[in-house]
């Protein structure tokens, strides 16, 4: 076949890569707006699930995907001062950047043509393939162009948010909740090498406009969110890389394919980063696909079978994220309460996690809660 890809993103690079490793006569290019060692945001994360499908779809991607990794399995809730720790909850961050430059690699290994710095002016023109793959993630140039096939639903959310990095190393998930007196505010935070951590900042849209970030330089926001966070960076400064203030943008498609023409990730749907699943959702939409092409005839069948056997999978993962996205939107209703129940709210915000599925994760944490409930209702009582 002669595929086109139009995205050199994560799902973009790796569905090329698993396309061309299983017939090395595939044709496939991938077209890219930027150079390739471009990348922006910082570490990414993938779950112990997302991994075992990395190792069954492509061996020599995953291994050097787990050579870079940080890895852990607790998530730090920290509100009012006082940490509180949730275990069993298995994680892996790499930088974003080293994940593209193996996915690069391993395409450059097998003999896809990696065409980077090529901006696609008219995605028509690249249909003259037997497959076009739309990968250009969230503001997607191909699903903006057959709008009316796909169909899109986007909604802009109400939350600010802003992708830092920084040089404390937070190990673990840390979810860090301050307030100041333009209003509260959470920051997302793992460590993703040995040196670096992410650290998103998000508020919600009348805390942002009570600090007046719209009036702050780069360097201004860096300074006063450092300020917010003091007590949680510990003497290190955050680091922008294009760094700015965006709403999420929460995407879906009635339709995921037309005739030759496919979507993959962002471009195909979004889900909160509270969750950290776009890169997940990414290269396991590339999975897929190309698992389609194994258990189908022809490219009208397998771009079926994905639509069939996928979009289910990820609006469950959306309608979770969904819960979630909105916990954070409406995180100042919550931080009345005391930091164990907090994290308890914290931890089952998207449904996906139940008090059962706690107890079997960290039977400690969910016997503190338990305890501090029962002395809660006591008091109450009295």
């Amino acid at each position: 076949m002669k595929i086109n890809v139009i995205g050199g993103g994560p799902a973009g690079l790796y569905f090329a890569l698993l396309m061309k490793a299983r017939a090395g006569r595939h044709e496939i290019a991938v077209f890219e707006r930027n150079p390739p060692d471009a990348t922006f945001g910082w570490g990414v994360v993938f779950s112990d699930k997302t991994l075992s499908y990395l190792r069954d779809s492509d061996e020599p991607t995953y291994s050097e995907i787990t050579r870079a990794f940080a890895t852990w399995d607790n998530v730090d809730v920290v509100h009012r001062d006082e940490r509180v720790t949730i275990r069993g909850n298995k994680f892996s961050g790499i930088a974003r950047i080293k994940l593209l430059n193996i996915l690069q690699a391993r395409c450059e290994e097998l003999g896809v043509a990696l065409r980077f710095r090529e901006e696609v002016a008219d995605v028509e023109l690249l249909r003259d393939c037997d497959l076009l793959v739309g990968a250009d993630g969230v503001n997607s140039a191909t699903r903006e162009r057959y709008r009316e096939r796909f169909e899109p639903s986007l909604s802009v959310r109400a939350n600010k948010y802003v992708w830092y990095g920084t040089r404390r190393l937070f190990h673990g998930l840390t979810l860090t909740f301050r307030e100041d007196a333009a209003g509260v505010f959470a920051a997302h935070s793992y460590k993703f090498d040995a040196e670096t951590s992410t650290f998103i900042v998000e508020c919600d849209a009348e805390t942002w406009r009570a600090a007046d970030f719209a009036a702050m330089s780069d360097g201004e926001t860096r300074a006063y969110l450092g300020g917010v966070f003091s007590r949680d960076l510990g003497g290190h400064e955050l680091l922008s890389n294009n760094s700015r203030w965006i709403n999420f943008l929460l995407v879906r498609n009635a339709r995921w394919q037309f005739e030759n023409v496919a979507l993959l990730g962002d471009a195909l749907h979004t889900a909160h980063f509270s969750i950290g699943s776009g890169t997940k959702l990414a290269l396991e939409d590339s999975i897929a696909l190309a698992r389609a092409f194994d258990e189908t005839r022809g490219v009208t069948a397998a771009l079926a079978e994905f639509e069939r056997a996928r979009k289910p999978v990820v609006e469950e993962y959306q309608r979770a994220a969904y819960e979630s996205l909105v916990w954070f939107e409406h995180m100042k209703d919550y931080v009345h309460l005391a930091p164990l129940p907090f994290a308890f709210s914290l931890m089952t915000r998207s449904k996906k996690v139940t008090y059962e599925n706690l107890r079997r994760r960290d039977p400690a944490f969910v016997a503190a809660y338990e305890a501090e409930r029962m002395k809660s209702e006591r008091g109450t009582m009295r």
